[in-house]
């Protein structure tokens, strides 16, 4: 909602300085999968936008299916013209489950999936099943990406088929240990091809 003066919304006009947050999103890129090793944003290419143009930035996933079984989908980043994609992450990871017999419901913290100033590929979920009703779907939102003067931060929520019977629900978050300013993130699975699957990036003002 703009701010009104007089009758007239003047950040709808654009009277206020453009960089007042408003919260709307803008979709920047969309890619798809298809038996891919990985899906790449790099700013500044294929019309990807990711440095200070957004305050925040989210990718969200849709009907991510993994080539090989309970494969998990990972991301990591990078900065400049790096490609090593290894910033050191601390993270935190946990899990809400359920089966679709109504057993096992849990909630707790995963410390096979977080790191300690870690260089790996994050895991954004946990195993994803490989049937062909199989799926994951969810959202991971980075915040100022090219800040030279602090860490940056990521949330995600996913939720995915887990070996054919589960519900599980996965939160991580976390932040890459650098005040450079990051250019690229990169997708991929822990094990084999990302079968099928679409990742939009958009931008948030």
């Amino acid at each position: 909602m703009g701010v009104i003066s007089n009758g007239t919304t003047l950040l709808d006009a654009g009277a206020l300085d453009s960089g007042i947050p408003t919260g709307a999103m803008t979709l920047i890129k969309t890619l798809t999968a298809s038996t891919s090793a990985t899906l790449d944003f790099l700013n500044g290419a294929s019309s990807v936008v990711f440095d200070d143009t957004y305050d925040a930035y989210v990718f969200k996933f849709y009907n991510i299916h993994p080539a090989t079984n309970t494969a998990k989908l990972t991301f990591q980043a990078d900065t400049g013209t790096n490609t090593n994609y290894n910033i050191a992450v601390t993270s935190t990871f946990f899990t809400s489950q359920h089966r679709e017999d109504g057993n096992n419901g849990a909630l707790g913290y995963e410390a096979s999936h977080d790191q300690a100033q870690g260089t790996a590929f994050q895991d954004i979920t946990n195993g994803i099943g490989n049937l062909n009703d199989e799926n994951m779907n969810g959202e991971l939102k980075i915040f100022s990406p090219s800040s030279g003067t602090f860490v940056k931060h990521f949330i995600s929520t996913v939720q995915s088929n887990y070996d054919t019977n589960w519900s599980m629900n996965s939160y991580m978050a976390g932040y890459f240990n650098t005040t450079t300013a990051l250019t690229r993130a990169q997708f991929k699975m822990s094990s084999g091809n990302i079968d099928s699957g679409i990742i939009k990036l958009y931008g948030i003002k």
